[in-house]
């Protein structure tokens, strides 16, 4: 039902208050604890911080941040946590939770030992610890096992971390069970001890007990203290939904926990990490909630969750049904950190959606696929400012995603903006990639398209356009979005045909077809199941050692298994250099990486994918007419700072996207942000 903006739902089950001991969530949406890559020197300072205020401005009740914040030495900062094992977090605690609080937000950190999944090659170089001497593949590391020093060590070590949470003015903490050190003392799979730590699952809880325990009475009664606990390990031989109840309620019955944060699955294995823990595209939205749900029945207490909730409608069953008590929407606040504000004040088509790309998995975290602003806020702010001087005509040649988010960009400043689009739809070259399982994509498009139409910037398809169209009238400011082409770096490239054509079907793979990655990313891969699908027989050819080097590991994950039975001869390692065709069939050189051995093979077609290279004519031709001969100035560029102004009465010409260079659709919207927030 639409809903004018302004208004409420009534009875809205996600804007109910819920309190927990001394602490009232003003709403039932939360982040949970990641390790969002902003950490300086392990303290959460000033961009970690407003990365999380940020959310808290926008309205979500609770920010549970510093995942796998950790207790001890040889607990170490694999992927850049938090050290809550030294007082100096304290300050930076005091200050970050004061900024939380002035927004009315509450704040509390996932405290943690990793045990096994730690790395004795990084920071002290210590020994990995676990109950038993059982080696993580995922982290590959070998454990030693704990004995009774190194237990009493570390249950002091949890109690010391959750003081210093306590004496920062934090409303509580968690302590990370699943696959982490505590998790690992209760799992059967990970705990092979004779002691009175292993064996039965009484046994098995007891050091997670002892912690608990200490960190009472280190903390008091009045901080909230939870546990997040994983309700099924989905393992052979590992904890069963019955197991997790079971050890929920020894902690329950214990008195020392106050809530839990529930989570399926395991984290320590790469299928587990990207199919159960922090599953993306392609499989379906909040998938564990009724698991979720079962388990909360049984356990009495308060229960958080997240995984793959990412639009309202999901949250909204969770919790009005009982599932849940706290949904977190942690991937979604990424995505629109504002979300909460905006389902307040009834404009939820405003919102910005997760489409599950998993790119704030990537080296680049905790940044979303498409939204520039994420861990950025310091200089791009989420919220656009309106311009204080001169309305300007903001004319965009283009309608990708560079184009779309500089043409909404301008229109949020306040400018009169026109957009152009040559193909009959906008979304460039992210149509081909929405192919199959990657359609959640379009969303990235439609929700762009839905913004212009708000923000009434006028949209012209089928729309191609010359130099000399743009003069008369002249604009202001013309910005340069228009893509690139298909990169055939090869010699006897006439022999050859772009990935982007077979995904597009424009062309039919047929007979044996080389299929040549020479990029790391999708295009190739998709082209591959377009020559499997066609009948074809495809050998995949890649430069990289593995498929989808440039990838995330649950996108490199999805596509191993996608293809693990199907009839694909593989070549690693391989650069292809010439085709030719002396007869009927091609002849392909491909040189080996490593060796520089030649190897020629022939085939009958030759898919390949090496990248675009700028479409960029229509830049050259209006260059030299512009007052800042297109010029950007990178320093200003990289800061998010203006432009400088040109002293000319003429237009300024900015190119932007792969018109620029060959990238992805992140660097396509930091593109656009970084020209057009100081437009």
């Amino acid at each position: 039902m639409h809903k004018e903006p302004g208004t409420v739902p009534a009875k809205d089950p996600l804007q109910t208050p819920l309190t927990i001991k001394s602490v009232t969530f003003r709403n039932r949406i939360i982040s949970t604890s990641h390790a969002c890559g902003l950490e300086l020197n392990g303290m959460p300072a000033e961009a970690y911080q407003l990365y999380h205020q940020e959310k808290a401005k926008g309205g979500l009740a609770l920010s549970m941040f510093g995942g796998s914040s950790n207790v001890a030495k040889d607990s170490p900062n694999v992927f850049r946590q938090l050290n809550v094992g030294t007082d100096e977090i304290i300050p930076y605690l005091i200050e970050f939770s004061e900024r939380m609080h002035r927004e009315g937000a509450a704040l509390m950190c996932q405290i943690t030992h990793l045990g096994r999944r730690g790395d004795a090659n990084i920071g002290d170089r210590l020994p990995t610890i676990g109950p038993s001497v059982i080696r993580e593949t995922l982290h590959r590391n070998i454990p030693r096992e704990m004995d009774e020093n190194d237990i009493r060590r570390v249950v002091t070590s949890y109690a010391d971390a959750a003081r210093r949470c306590r004496d920062g003015g934090l409303d509580g903490i968690e302590t990370m069970a699943a696959s982490h050190l505590i998790g690992q003392f209760l799992s059967p799979t990970t705990n092979r001890r004779t002691d009175k730590y292993g064996g039965s699952l009484e046994n098995r809880a007891r050091f997670g007990l002892m912690v608990h325990e200490a960190i009472r009475k280190a903390v008091g009664d009045t901080f909230i203290v939870g546990l997040r606990l994983s309700i099924d390990e989905n393992e052979e031989e590992g904890m069963t939904a019955d197991d997790c109840i079971a050890a929920a309620l020894l902690f329950k019955n214990h008195g020392s926990v106050d809530f839990f944060n529930a989570i399926y699955g395991t984290m320590d294995t790469y299928r587990a990490l990207s199919e159960d823990n922090m599953p993306g595209m392609g499989t379906p939205l909040a998938p564990f909630v009724e698991a979720v749900g079962a388990f909360k029945r049984e356990v009495g207490l308060p229960v958080f969750h997240a995984t793959r909730i990412s639009d309202l409608a999901s949250a909204r069953y969770a919790v009005s049904t009982g599932k849940v008590d706290l949904v977190g929407m942690t991937r979604a606040q990424i995505a629109d950190p504002h979300l909460v504000r905006k389902m307040i004040e009834g404009r939820e088509t405003e919102i910005r959606p997760c489409v599950g790309a998993t790119h704030c998995q990537s080296s680049a975290k905790p940044a979303c696929l498409h939204n520039a602003s994420t861990g950025r806020e310091k200089y791009l702010p989420y919220r656009i400012p309106k311009i204080d001087g001169k309305r300007k005509s903001v004319v965009v040649i283009g309608g990708g995603p560079a184009g779309l988010e500089a043409a909404r960009i301008s229109a949020e400043r306040g400018h009169d903006v026109t957009i152009h689009e040559a193909a009959p739809d906008f979304g460039g070259q992210v149509r081909l990639g929405a192919r199959g399982w990657r359609k959640d994509l379009l969303s990235i498009v439609d929700w762009r398209v839905s913004e212009l139409e708000r923000l009434g910037v006028r949209m012209h398809l089928n729309s191609y356009v010359e130099a000399q169209d743009l003069l008369e009238p002249q604009a202001d400011v013309i910005i340069v979005a228009t893509g690139g082409m298909p990169l055939m770096e090869v010699g006897g490239m006439e022999f050859c045909t772009s990935a982007w054509d077979v995904i597009a079907k424009q062309v039919k793979p047929t007979g044996n077809c080389l299929v040549y990655d020479g990029t790391g990313r999708h295009p190739a891969l998709l082209s591959l199941v377009e020559t499997l699908e066609a009948g074809a027989k495809p050998l995949f050819v890649s430069i990289d050692q593995q498929i989808g080097e440039e990838l995330t590991y649950a996108e490199r994950l999805y596509w191993r298994k996608r293809l693990a039975r199907q009839p694909v001869d593989y070549k690693f390692g391989k650069r292809l250099v010439s085709l030719s065709k002396p007869n009927f069939a091609i002849s392909a050189v491909l040189v080996d990486e490593i060796t520089r051995e030649v190897e020629t093979i022939f085939v009958d077609m030759v898919i390949s994918d090496q990248g675009s290279t700028p479409n960029d004519e229509l830049f050259k031709a209006l260059r030299d007419g512009s007052d800042n001969q297109g010029f950007i100035d990178i320093d200003a560029f990289a800061a998010g700072a203006a432009q400088p102004v040109s002293a000319g009465q003429g237009y300024s010409l900015y190119m932007i996207g792969d018109a620029a260079a060959s990238r992805n659709i992140y660097a396509a919207v930091l593109d656009a942000a970084r020209i057009c927030t100081t437009l």
